[in-house]
């Protein structure tokens, strides 16, 4: 069976990280049988250690080994093997099955049948790919579409034989073969929706038997197509920016900037925990942005020289151009503007949110992925204006766009974790649904301890899939891809 181990490219891209999807092929001989009243039903679990820690398996070649028992002696002549393949291919294939007048298996009732698809392997075997689910009780059944990279399907090529295996299921693992036939992915891409392809599902040993055997029942294939599947990767790689955007609260709650008990306070060693989490996340954000121009906001704080409040404003004090010239340039605006300024309140999200889902907005007539923005938060406290902050990310989850929240301090952070749509999805106080998940919120308290490295990589976790799920969710493929 082919399994598929997807790299995790919140890290640097170099040579010591996967930046590829790599499927393993694991088969396995001559196994021990552990049941007693019938075959074993093995299944396989592979890890690899790295940093002390076992994380999934992924081998660079064939290997072949022999299956060993917990004391360490050989399990009879069991032997497993692993082969890998770099899937460079990023096609995908998605079939929507159906079949008809399946012969009937089960004694008191009609059958239970699911489809099995195999390829050639190298040795000449065939090698399963992909099983269907079961659909009980029927003659006649229409499974689930289904979607498979295209590699693991026929190695990329359309022209390449294919065996489809239908069973009729029986719970001890003894399922009753029906029949099957040879296709080809090409072959398979005649169908449409209104010209269904019909293929015979055939019993070679009632063939023989039979004089007057048809088949076995009908397998349809109702629809087949070839689409890319783009990963975080191809997006990045093809040249999308990450638009990044710092919003810091200015709040009275982190006490005075001047005081060591502040939130804001930079110690001798020149940082605080806003600062550790605008260099934890920026620092490998600011490399997926060409230009490296990030605006700064801040709010809760009275301005000079009126010092009425602002919810929204350029820490650099110049609202025309609120643009800070990477990390080192927001971390210096933040430690310039702090003594020009008086902490106030409320803590208010809402403005901000809505500061950047205005050009998040504008991104959305583009016909490729070329911009997605990055909304980072950090923040000591509890939302003053939830109802609208709810309402505002609920908009801001139809736009190419994301938040990330920090939480410093050791407050009640309740709010945060209710808006970061984990565990339920966001509603705005309209009743209204988010589209989608797009609010990360990571408790700074958490890592005080820990490596950058570990923030960077709780607070960036989501990211890639919010990203690839709204560039799919429009049909955007990545600048200068090539079409399946």
């Amino acid at each position: 069976m082919a399994y598929t181990v997807t790299p995790t490219p919140t890290g640097p891209i170099g040579s010591q990280y996967c930046v590829c999807k790599v499927e393993l092929s694991v088969c396995g001989q001559n196994l021990l049988d552990r049941d007693v009243t019938s075959k074993s039903d093995p299944f396989c679990v592979l890890f690899m250690e790295v940093n002390g820690k076992w994380v999934e398996i992924v081998s660079s070649k064939k290997i072949t080994r022999t299956l060993l028992l917990g004391n360490g002696k050989p399990a009879g002549k069991g032997m497993i093997t692993i082969a890998a393949q770099e899937l460079s291919d990023n096609r995908v294939i998605t079939l929507s099955m159906a079949g008809r007048k399946l012969d009937k298996k089960d004694l008191f009732g009609k059958s239970d049948p699911f489809l099995e698809f195999y390829k050639p392997g190298d040795d000449g075997k065939w090698m399963l790919v992909h099983r269907t689910e079961v659909i009980k009780y029927t003659l006649d059944p229409v499974w689930k579409p289904f979607t498979v990279p295209l590699v693991s399907l026929c190695d990329g090529d359309v022209e390449k034989l294919i065996k489809v295996m239908c069973y009729d299921y029986d719970s001890d693992g003894g399922h009753d073969f029906i029949g099957e036939f040879q296709t080809s992915v090409a072959r398979m891409c005649e169908a449409q929706d209104a010209f269904p392809l019909e293929l015979e599902c055939i019993n070679p040993k009632k063939q023989k038997k039979k004089k007057n055997y048809k088949n076995s029942g009908i397998i349809i294939v109702k629809s087949c197509k070839i689409t890319r599947d783009f990963s975080f990767l191809d997006y990045i790689l093809g040249g999308c920016q990450l638009m990044f955007t710092v919003g810091i609260d200015f709040t009275a709650s982190n006490g005075n900037p001047r005081d060591p008990s502040s939130l804001h306070y930079i110690n001798p060693m020149g940082t605080n925990e806003y600062l550790s989490a605008i260099w934890a996340v920026g620092q490998i954000i600011q490399d997926y942005d060409t230009d490296k121009m990030f605006p700064a906001l801040g709010f809760g704080a009275q301005l000079p020289p009126d010092w009425k409040v602002s919810h929204e404003f350029a820490i650099n004090f110049n609202p025309t151009n609120p643009f800070c010239s990477g990390v080192e340039g927001i971390v210096q605006a933040y430690s310039a503007c702090l003594p020009h300024i008086r902490f106030y309140g409320p803590t208010n999200f809402s403005p901000i949110v809505n500061h950047v889902a205005r050009f998040a907005a504008q991104a959305t007539q583009q016909e490729v992925a070329s911009q997605y923005f990055i909304l980072l938060i950090i923040t000591d406290g509890v939302i003053s204006d939830m109802d609208e902050t709810r309402h505002a990310v609920v908009q801001a989850s139809k736009l190419p766009m994301s938040i990330i929240i920090v939480g410093v301090g050791n407050a009640d952070f309740a709010a945060m974790e209710f808006l970061d749509g984990d565990s339920r999805v966001l509603r705005s106080y309209t009743g209204e649904e988010a589209v989608r998940d797009i609010v990360q919120f990571v408790p700074f308290r958490d890592f005080r301890n820990a490596p950058k490295e570990t923030l960077a990589k709780a607070v960036l976790a989501e990211l890639p899939q919010q990203v690839m799920q709204y560039f799919k969710h429009q049909n955007l493929p990545p600048i200068n891809s090539e079409p399946a």
